[in-house]
């Protein structure tokens, strides 16, 4: 009975060992599984929250809209894909890290579409590769209406379509309007056909940063007619690049019109095009017309061709700045005609280069007819074969006047807003407040343990096109060569700069300028932008004393990366934002104003705005959706 007892105590015993010990466990497992973000200490998110911690000296509350740009990657899945990344084999793996990490990467293209003998109509379509579709046919038309309008990233090929067809006729209407980052690639387009027709009408409308390649277009085509109407009209910051357009062509019309009409730092690049061809006609009328800082460069331009008949009506008129190079443009062409009316007209002076522009040539015509400032002629065709009707010089009255009445037309490229006084930051103050919604496509930062061992070089280019599966002149390649030449670019005077992909990189930068005792602001939401907003109370940050603080603003790459830097001599303001109408806040926003503007371009759009000149004002802007301001902590 006593041996009973004593078993049946012990077993009691052992279990409330057992059942403590196991609550134990369970209670460590939780706490290390709860965080202030209920994340777990071995995610990305986790390890980022230690490392604040350790850095940054204050215990203020830690920033919600920083800290859930954090990568979503698991533990399991950072330890996985950084094995890849040591092996080089990342690029294996591409789809599954791109969904996991949440990076910004465009898809590879389904099969090739097969040749095809009726009519198709393509609506809200997208992602496709027209690689010898179409070619041989007869007769036919195909329609891409409304393809890829409002998508995110949509990609598509038209390798070798239409090839060798005769009166193969092509439609695009609304083609990926209102999309983001758009990729088309038309490589050998009807090359090679005969008759038909393209239209590109409403093509890239509204679109952001869209990326447009055309290479040997109609090459070796015959009598092949291509129209542009509205193309990536009010479209943002894109580049259209056309290599040996029409090249050996023989009598193509190319219309160009309202071509980038409205855009904002739209830049085409016209290479070979029209080269050897017989008889090629190109009309540019309002091509860049009200645009933003276009950038168009023609390069060996109908060179060696015969009979060209090119116009530029209206060509870049009442644009903001701009710049146009004409490289080897006719040159060698037999009986060529170039009219150019109303060119360069613009508001904010731009440049023209025209080198070698006719040189050895035959033109039984061409000439320049209000033709804007500030161009330069190198190697020009013979004087006696140019005909120049009032072009303009710098401090003309002409000048003067187009600047006077198209003020209004420029300050569409300087929303109002976007550049105030910092007198208006003041209680009671109704200003215009400009949108500051985040364009970008939304992605995460990469944990920098798998940051740090991507390449992160332009000389590292190949690697990266490799493991983002970027082709040649893709949107892709685009994107990452623009970004990473602003992070190599050297440092204005007195800025410091690092470009950071992981929210430790950031924080680092911030500290080594600011100290520990740092402080991470941004505008709350975009309430009030496109609006009148009336301003309520407003805090200087540090007394509103000129200040050091780091600003970083979001570059366009495959996973979240921010462009930082500090600028001598700022002040920063925090400011509740009021409905103009109801004085309800519906906002709270932090802007920055740079005291010293006297390195600032004579050419920057808060000039324009605020009617002065470097050095001359303060300049005051707001931190927009997703950018950020670094300030010692008050």
């Amino acid at each position: 009975m006593n041996e009973l007892k004593l078993i049946t105590h012990l077993f009691i015993l052992l279990s409330s060992i057992f059942f403590f010990l196991n609550l134990s466990v369970v209670g460590a497992h939780r706490n290390l599984l709860d965080s202030p973000t209920g994340e777990s200490p071995f995610s990305p998110k986790g390890s980022l929250l230690r490392y604040w911690k350790k850095q940054v000296s204050n215990d203020l509350p830690k920033p919600d809209f920083l800290i859930k740009k954090a990568s979503p990657l698991t533990a399991v899945q950072t330890a996985s894909f950084s094995k890849l990344a040591d092996q080089n084999t990342l690029s294996t793996k591409l789809s599954s890290f791109c969904s996991s990490a949440k990076l910004l990467c465009f898809p590879d293209l389904s099969p090739s579409l097969e040749k095809h003998d009726q009519n198709v109509a393509f609506s809200s379509y997208s992602e496709k590769n027209f690689t010898n579709y179409g070619t041989l046919k007869g007769g036919d038309t195909d329609s891409f209406q409304k393809y890829g309008d409002g998508e995110n990233i949509p990609v598509t090929t038209f390798r070798r379509y239409g090839r060798d067809s005769v009166g193969h006729d092509t439609d695009f209407t609304s083609y990926a309007t209102e999309a983001n980052v758009v990729d088309q690639s038309f490589n050998s387009y009807a090359a090679g056909s005969t008759g038909g027709a393209s239209g590109f009408s409403t093509y890239s409308k509204d679109s952001n940063v869209p990326n447009l390649n055309f290479n040997s277009y109609s090459a070796d085509s015959n009598g092949q007619s291509q129209k542009f109407t509205a193309y990536t009209e009010e479209a943002n910051s894109g580049a259209q690049n056309f290599a040996s357009y029409g090249k050996d062509g023989n009598g193509q019309p190319n219309n160009f019109e309202n071509y980038g009409k409205d855009s904002n730092v739209i830049g085409s690049t016209f290479s070979g095009y029209g080269q050897n061809a017989n008889g090629a006609a190109n009309n540019f009328t309002s091509y860049g017309f009200n645009g933003n800082v276009p950038e168009n460069k023609f390069k060996n331009y109908g060179d060696t061709g015969n009979g060209a008949v090119e116009t530029f009506t209206s060509y870049r008129d009442k644009s903001n700045v701009g710049d146009d190079s004409f490289e080897s443009y006719a040159k060698n062409s037999n009986a060529a005609k170039a009219t150019f009316s109303n060119y360069g007209q613009s508001f904010n002076e731009g440049s023209d280069k025209f080198t070698g522009y006719g040189k050895k040539g035959s033109f039984s015509d061409i000439g320049f007819k209000k033709y804007g400032v500030n161009n330069t002629f190198k190697d020009y065709a013979n004087k006696k074969d140019v005909k120049f009707s009032t072009y303009a010089t710098k401090g003309s009255a002409e000048l003067a006047s187009l600047k006077e009445g198209n003020a209004k037309v420029v300050n569409k490229w300087v929303e109002p807003g976007k550049f105030f006084r910092e007198k208006m930051l003041k209680s009671g103050t109704v200003m215009p407040m400009p949108d500051i919604k985040d364009k970008m496509p939304e992605r995460a930062f990469l944990p920098r343990v798998l940051s740090s061992k991507l390449p992160f070089s332009t000389t590292k280019l190949d690697e990266l096109k490799k493991l983002f599966h970027a082709s040649d002149n893709s949107s892709m390649e685009g994107m990452i060569v623009n970004s990473l030449t602003e992070c190599e670019r050297a440092p204005s005077r007195g800025e410091t700069k690092r470009c950071v992909g992981s929210i430790e990189d950031m924080l680092d930068f911030a500290t080594s300028v600011l100290g520990r005792n740092v402080v991470v602001r941004t505008t709350e939401n975009t309430k009030g932008s496109k609006e009148d907003i009336m301003i309520g109370e407003v805090k200087g940050i540090n007394g509103g004393k000129v200040t050091k603080s780091v600003s970083c603003h979001q570059s366009l790459y495959p996973y979240l990366m921010y462009y930082c830097h500090s600028v001598p001599k700022v002040r920063v303001y925090e400011a509740d934002i009021l409905d103009s109408k109801t004085k309800v806040k519906i906002n709270h926003g932090v802007a920055i104003c740079h005291v010293d503007t006297s390195d600032w371009s004579a050419s920057h759009g808060a000039f324009a705005a605020l009617g002065s000149a470097p050095g001359k004002i303060e300049v005051c802007h707001w931190i927009f959706e997703n950018d950020m301001n670094w300030a010692t902590a008050d």
